[in-house]
């Protein structure tokens, strides 16, 4: 890295925050052109927002300006100089530092060494003592704290999240660009994470770009915002001077704002049966978690038919072993859990016969095998069934044909059915999902983190669809690290921390600053 910045005739590192222009850029891949001639303006020792779908562009843009990608016109200014970032060093040497929503760990090695290599500059013999006291001061300085031996594996991702921040910020960098960086994180996190982001652009040590969609963020913690829609920038202003109802019309188009609002308002919502029977029941659940020790100690929840039953708390407390156990990719050490009064194993044939279906969390990763094709994947449920199967024989038009219904009705942006599922982006692999799990009908669905990374008119989509599942009469389990997500959806909501339940409210009287307590735990 050394080396690299020498070569590129030492540049004058220079310190503090940086002002950043691009003029006129231009990327495009192939006939496609992901931005067209986007001029914008970052002011030093700010934090500017770039709000747009999925597909407007944005990543595209700050991987140019990372060094991730080159645009084919245009220029990118650094302190109002022209600079060619031909790749992640130059911009490195620059003082251009990003965070991914992709995680970039060694999942290998521990918290302090993941630390210690994103300097790229680590000496053969590393004076662990010395370091770990450096690494604990520099902890200190931020509000997060994370065990420095532990390794990303363990991690949940909201603090793989964390870990991925203090990377870049323990390099020092003089514009620090982050993507979608609080999808994982709770809103007591967000805060906090975005709240020390900000301070650190205010202290004029950095300048800070921060792609987001969520527009709380972008009006509690940006000093100015650039739409984006289809690769243009067509909206520029102070966040003094906006309104979500205003940056929303930017980014729809047109006079559309509707797509912004909740699909269903829990006003217009009808409560709960007394009568109604309890479909999901989970009595005294133990697990063990991937470092041996409990993840799960004697949880207990039921969620009745018609119900959300919202389910929050700081990522790594247990959510996702929970979701794990019950939809049977985790053993259980201990405890029951029934679907409609039966015994639930989450076995294949269980899952049919009760009608239990499950959105996870990273549904690439967890719900797809990443090289079939979309219609593929679309018939795991049923490909031994007919009409996908009679007689053993596998009917492949069929699959083909009701994958192409499916992606219609769902809006799946792909090449076609016949796609690698990977090949398509995150939103349409979770609709892809979607689609196979909410057909027919259903008793219990587990969703975790469904709209994790995703675009507000996916979000409002996937949303309308789960509230669908709950006026159909079926029980929802909705674990999610997005507070705003429960409280809008959920019927009853309940807090888990270290591996327990220790707060239940009914979702209409529930009280942010309450569970967020709860959340942080130590309230047993």
């Amino acid at each position: 890295m050394s080396a690299a910045a020498h070569a590129i005739g030492a540049l004058p590192a220079g310190s503090g925050a940086l002002a950043l222009d691009t003029y006129e850029l231009t990327k495009r891949f192939g006939a496609f052109t992901a931005m067209d001639r986007v001029t914008m303006r970052v002011e030093p020792g700010t934090v500017h927002a770039l709000l747009g779908e999925n597909g407007a562009g944005k990543s595209t843009l700050v991987k140019c300006v990372a060094g991730f990608q080159r645009a084919e016109e245009g220029s990118i200014l650094i302190d109002g100089r022209e600079q060619d970032i031909a790749n992640p060093i130059v911009a490195r040497a620059l003082g251009i530092g990003m965070v991914y929503q992709h995680f970039t760990l060694a999942p290998g090695m521990t918290v302090a060494e993941n630390l210690l290599l994103a300097g790229g500059k680590t000496p053969a013999l590393i004076d662990w003592k010395t370091k770990r006291a450096e690494l604990k001061a520099f902890l200190a300085t931020t509000p997060f704290s994370l065990d420095l031996d532990v390794r990303p594996s363990e991690l949940a991702a909201g603090e793989k999240q964390k870990l991925e921040l203090l990377k870049q910020l323990y390099l020092k960098p003089r514009l620090l660009i982050l993507d979608e960086p609080t999808s994982v994180l709770t809103p007591q996190e967000a805060d906090e994470v975005l709240g020390h982001v900000r301070e650190f652009a205010r202290s004029g040590l950095c300048t800070v770009l921060i792609i987001t969609h969520k527009f709380r963020e972008v009006m509690a913690y940006a000093d100015s915002v650039t739409v984006l829609r289809r690769g243009k920038a067509v909206h520029h202003c102070r966040v003094a001077d906006t309104s979500p109802a205003q940056l929303a019309q930017a980014m729809m188009g047109g006079e559309d704002t509707a797509v912004s609002a909740p699909a269903s308002s829990p006003a217009v919502r009808k409560p709960v049966a007394d009568a109604a029977p309890v479909a999901l029941k989970v009595e005294g659940l133990k697990a063990q978690g991937d470092r041996g020790t409990l993840a799960l100690h004697d949880l207990s929840l039921s969620v009745r038919a018609g119900e959300i039953l919202g389910v929050a708390g700081v990522s790594g407390n247990g959510q996702r072993e929970l979701v794990e156990a019950l939809v049977g990719q985790r053993p259980r050490l201990a405890g029951r859990v029934s679907v409609m009064g039966q015994p639930y194993n989450a076995r294949r044939a269980e899952n049919r016969s009760l009608k239990v279906r499950s959105l996870p969390e990273e549904p690439l990763r967890n719900a797809c095998v990443g090289d079939l094709s979309v219609a593929e994947n679309m018939a795991l449920r049923d490909f031994d069934r007919p009409p996908l199967s009679r007689g053993g024989v596998l009917n492949f038009p069929y699959w083909r044909s009701r994958a192409r219904e499916w992606i219609a009705e769902y809006g799946v942006k792909t090449q076609g059915e016949g796609a690698p599922i990977r090949s398509l982006s995150g939103g349409n692999v979770q609709r892809a999902v979607l689609a196979r799990e909410l057909a027919g009908d259903i008793n219990v669905l587990i969703a975790a983190n469904p709209v994790f990374g995703l675009d507000f008119a996916a979000v409002a989509e996937i949303h309308a669809r789960i509230v669908q599942v709950r006026e159909k009469g079926g029980a929802v389990l909705l674990v999610s690290e997005d507070l705003d997500e429960l409280l809008e959806l959920a019927d009853r909501i309940v807090v888990m921390s270290e591996g327990q339940i220790v707060f239940e409210t009914s979702a209409a009287g529930a009280e942010r600053h309450v569970i967020g307590a709860h959340m942080g735990g130590g309230h047993h």
